[in-house]
């Protein structure tokens, strides 16, 4: 009979992900009201002494899966792992963060298990013994409650939504090893990672996002939207608009195409707010629009506006955010 709560625990370079502290805060508020236990997921190599940090947030139960053969990810072997985990657990819900991998992790998973996936959810519900999920629909203009007609229930958080638990110190999980992962059949081989310049907060974890749309006029302008995120400490985002024109990466995409997030703040520049954008940051907790038409949509769903010229409201802000930061 399924019992307990699992979280894939992702790791990068032998670190938890923001989004990992999520799940496994979630996961152990879950269990609580479940009044059951909470398991995790490490895959990787040289992953064996995170067993501990996952228990200071609440894992009761640590399965580890470390081999060369897994430093870097890959689909196959990652799910195998996974896999492996939920059928030795027998969990009635399993949790993972809605990243770049957990969202090419979980639909795997979830059909080599065949099961239902509740994908990218902003918010749990445990009523009568049961587990549902509400999840953003039509770019944020609609929210569903997902029930799951069998267990396990399956979902994928989206990252900044959910609190992270203070650590708890002196808690001892305990750790089953997996052992080694086969997998069998053709499979896809990572030859080389391209990471992006050390010490830039990920975009999807930052609690402030500063995001440039058409209104910067040119890519030689973008110091000013990177400028402010520094400022803020945060990260610099930018509309499809300006990806298309090639003024920066893909990787700085924030919408339906792009990357979804929900910061603290969101600071959205010259960005008229198109419904594919407004899919990819709707969920923000506070949103400032600067932009100097009056009727632009951004307007419609932003806490704060400046209507003004952002060549002349960027840089004051930004000397603002440094002053009161320092």
């Amino acid at each position: 009979m399924a019992n307990g709560v699992l979280v894939f625990a992702e790791q990068r370079d032998g670190a938890f992900k923001k989004g990992t502290l999520e799940a496994i805060s979630e996961g152990r508020r879950i269990a609580n009201q479940l009044g059951t236990n909470l398991s995790a997921v490490v895959v990787g190599s040289g992953v064996a002494g995170l067993a501990g940090e996952a228990a200071s947030y609440g894992a009761d139960v640590v399965y580890v899966a470390d081999s060369a053969a897994l430093a870097n990810y890959s689909t196959d072997g990652y799910a195998k792992a996974f896999a492996d985990a939920v059928a030795d657990a027998q969990p009635a819900v399993i949790l993972a963060s809605a990243s770049s991998m957990g969202r090419d992790l979980a639909p795997r998973v979830a059909a080599r298990l065949d099961i239902g996936l509740a994908s990218d959810i902003t918010e749990t519900k445990v009523e009568g013994g049961k587990l549902s999920a509400v999840r953003p629909m039509y770019a944020g203009k609609a929210f569903a409650t997902v029930e799951f007609n069998r267990a396990p229930a399956f979902v994928t958080l989206r990252p900044n939504v959910f609190p992270i638990a203070a650590p708890e110190a002196g808690r001892t999980p305990e750790v089953k090893n997996l052992g080694g992962v086969v997998v069998d059949g053709p499979q896809a081989k990572v030859t080389d990672i391209l990471a992006a310049a050390k010490g830039k907060i990920e975009l999807t974890e930052a609690s402030v996002v500063v995001s440039g749309g058409r209104g910067i006029k040119g890519p030689e302008n973008y110091h000013l939207i990177q400028s402010l995120a520094d400022a803020f400490g945060g990260a610099a985002g930018a509309s499809r608009a300006v990806v298309d024109a090639g003024w920066v990466d893909h990787s700085h995409q924030v919408g339906q195409t792009g990357k979804t997030v929900s910061p603290s703040l969101y600071i959205a520049c010259g960005i008229s707010g198109a419904i594919q954008h407004l899919a990819g940051m709707s969920s923000s907790k506070f949103i400032v629009a600067i932009n100097k038409d009056p009727e632009a949509p951004i307007f419609k769903i932003a806490d704060y506006g400046i209507v003004g010229d952002l060549f002349e409201v960027v840089p004051k802000l930004t000397e603002q955010a440094r002053a009161l930061r320092s």
